[in-house]
């Protein structure tokens, strides 16, 4: 996806013109959003279904944005739910996740959203559930299959023994309790093996794994289905950005996999395909812009601190990674003391905690930066403020800025 860098630097500049303390907000670019999220839509097959996996970015502006050009959304709390049955009431909601409470399966059915039930346990309690409502209830049993070898990300919650998902071992009680509850109605199975996928291919074999094993237990249990969601994964290049995840290449190999599996199906159709993307849809329209406040050199190394850090944007000690960022000058400086600087050599960008895990990124070559200057952080709009600690050291929280997507003459 390219970056609309104009707008946003534009935009990171009036937002420093207005504050009256060193700039600290985030920027959400809403005409890239939708750019890329009809991009993604575009290239879809006709026989998949796009849900947006909230939990990347709750944000309403993003959510208003996004509601025209998905399916619907999928949440992972009763919070979430909540959140979605307030302000999109409309959009079909999938409702995720392990050790979900009876008050959140409860307003899930409410709701009419599909449930992917997680254990036997999680199903008998649905049930009765279901039953107390007088309702029926769609779902989806997440399985967790062994396929490690297909699992190679940095970032693996499935194909061996894990937490989600349910044991193959316990697959057959699970569809032997189905058949004798009339208020659960298997619509199909949920897979989400991994995250941060990098590689089309790879991530098409996983997709073809998935089918198989899909198409497997419908022949060996007798059973029809409707979806088979095949979950998120698809991850972003932070440490080389320009390296991105190649969707064209991934959907024509989709629409190849999808021939393949209508021929092994006898010619009719398969089963639709669910995708639950969150932070390949969201990350590249979020920027986080800090300002300067200090720079450090101690023995061989240089440090610039700036306004925040990591209990704002804790991405990139997420992920691990350094993470990429661009220099906005600032010439004006009105104070009468010097203005420390730095010049061609590495610096390590820190935030404002007491921590020294409160690390932005690392060793980064620079031709100048000086105390006042911006730093204008990309990538930044999945995964970042929201799973934050906000309130750590009660520092104050950062501005956010939308900008609105352009309407079309």
């Amino acid at each position: 996806m390219r970056l609309d860098w104009d707008r946003v630097i534009a935009a990171t500049r009036q937002a420093h013109a207005e504050a009256d303390s060193p700039l600290c907000a985030y920027l959400y670019d809403l005409q890239a959003l939708a750019h890329h999220a009809d991009h993604l839509r575009e290239g879809l097959p006709q026989h998949c279904d796009f849900f947006y996996a909230i939990k990347a970015n709750s944000d309403l502006p993003l959510l208003a944005t996004l509601a025209s050009r998905v399916d619907g959304f999928e949440a992972s709390s009763g919070g979430e739910i909540a959140w979605l049955q307030q302000h999109v009431p409309q959009a079909p909601v999938i409702f995720s996740g392990p050790g979900k409470l009876d008050a959140e399966l409860s307003l899930a059915l409410q709701h009419g959203a599909t449930v992917h039930v997680e254990s036997l346990h999680e199903l008998e309690r649905l049930a009765v559930l279901a039953r107390a409502r007088g309702q029926s209830a769609s779902i989806l049993l997440r399985v967790n299959p062994p396929l490690a070898e297909l699992a190679t990300t940095s970032l693996v919650m499935g194909g061996k023994p894990t937490q989600f998902g349910i044991a193959i071992e316990h697959l057959p009680a699970c569809l032997e309790r189905l058949r004798q509850e009339p208020a659960l109605v298997l619509r199909g199975f949920h897979f989400h093996l991994l995250s941060h996928q990098l590689d089309a291919d790879r991530h098409l074999q996983l997709l073809s794994a998935y089918l198989r094993q899909a198409r497997q237990w419908c022949t060996q249990y007798g059973l029809r289905i409707e979806h088979i969601n095949v979950g998120g994964g698809i991850g972003v290049n932070y440490r080389e950005p320009d390296h991105q995840f190649d969707w064209p290449r991934f959907s024509a190999g989709l629409a190849h996999l999808l021939d393949e599996e209508k021929k092994a199906h006898g010619g009719h159709d398969v089963p639709r395909l669910r995708f639950e993307l969150g932070r390949f849809v969201s990350a590249f329209c979020g920027y986080y812009a800090t300002e300067v406040l200090d720079i450090k050199q101690a023995g061989e190394r240089a440090f610039a601190v700036v306004r925040g850090g990591t209990h704002h944007f804790r991405t990139p000690y997420a992920q691990g990674h350094s993470h990429p960022f661009r220099i906005l000058p600032v010439e004006a400086w009105p104070h009468p003391y010097s203005r420390p600087a730095i010049r061609s050599r590495q610096v390590t960008v820190a935030g404002q905690l007491c921590t020294p895990k409160d690390v932005l990124a690392r060793d980064v070559w620079v031709d100048e930066l000086r105390v006042g200057d911006l730093l204008l952080f990309s990538h930044a709009g999945a995964y970042a403020w929201h799973i934050s600690h906000h309130d750590f050291l009660r520092h104050p929280h950062p501005r956010h800025l939308y900008l609105p997507a352009q309407q079309p003459a």
